[in-house]
């Protein structure tokens, strides 16, 4: 974790406490108990950031809740991360609760979960990442989808099956093949609660990635290519663009094996 040491120079967890101490109370479900003895293991405590590292004038927590909050005052100049400290990540299920709102009457809000990847530079606003990202959303295209940050872009649209080969011609441009369905888009999309508490479940083993969202699977994909991450940095995103408010809660790792 050197890397991350050397780029993840920022600010006291204590300011972003301060900066908590005037955010709004947002309310956050009871959370239940996991069982401890498949291996599972909470990663986020519920009352600081330990564990975790990125800009504290965005990222802090609420009520329980890993809060990132972008305002007019205090925006980010690009898509910044909160990036989990205690280790990289390889073949694991994640499964956690996201509520994400809009911070003014624009109706914006964009974040996801970066597995698998890269801290590639410090950044202005935070640190900056690449690689897989479980996306969702406050609008009706993104929750669920396979994008790949700064990198290849989209390798499954919301309900899709796909396998990502290689283009001989330029072995790091994706070919994507549609190979099946794994559910309606416009039924799951029914299903995310607008403005609410959802779960999620990441799901990744080899080159083999699916996410859910509230129990309803959205892709499905196989990545054939060298450029499939078997392991790298666990993040939460916090979008560039207009004010807008995440949390995450109940965060469960389970290595697999």
């Amino acid at each position: 974790m050197k890397l991350l040491s050397s780029l993840l120079v920022l600010a006291t967890l204590g300011t972003a406490a301060a900066h908590a101490a005037d955010a709004p109370v947002l309310n956050v479900p009871d959370l239940p108990a996991r069982n401890s003895a498949a291996g599972e293991h909470k990663i986020f405590n519920g009352k600081d950031l330990e564990g975790w590292s990125g800009n504290p004038e965005l990222w802090s927590v609420e009520n329980g809740a890993i809060t990132g909050k972008t305002t007019a005052e205090h925006p980010t100049k690009h898509n910044t991360f909160l990036v989990y400290t205690d280790g990289e990540v390889g073949d694991f299920e994640l499964t956690f609760k996201y509520k994400i709102v809009p911070g003014d009457d624009k109706g914006f809000g964009n974040s996801g979960v970066q597995y698998r990847s890269k801290v590639l530079q410090p950044g202005e606003s935070g640190p900056i990442i690449g690689g897989y990202q479980a996306d969702f959303e406050c609008g009706k295209t993104y929750s669920g989808i396979l994008y790949e940050e700064k990198m290849r872009g989209i390798l499954a649209k919301r309900g899709e099956k796909t396998v990502i080969k290689s283009d001989p011609a330029d072995p790091k441009k994706p070919i994507i093949e549609v190979v099946g369905k794994v559910g309606d888009s416009d039924e799951i999309q029914k299903s995310i609660n607008k403005d609410d508490w959802n779960d999620y479940k990441i799901i990744a083993k080899g080159n083999h990635l699916q996410h859910f969202i509230n129990g309803m699977q959205t892709i499905d994909v196989t990545d054939e290519t060298p450029e499939g991450a078997k392991t790298g940095v666990l993040a939460l995103q916090l979008h560039a663009g207009a004010p807008m408010t995440v949390q995450f809660a109940d965060m469960v790792l389970k290595t697999l094996k």
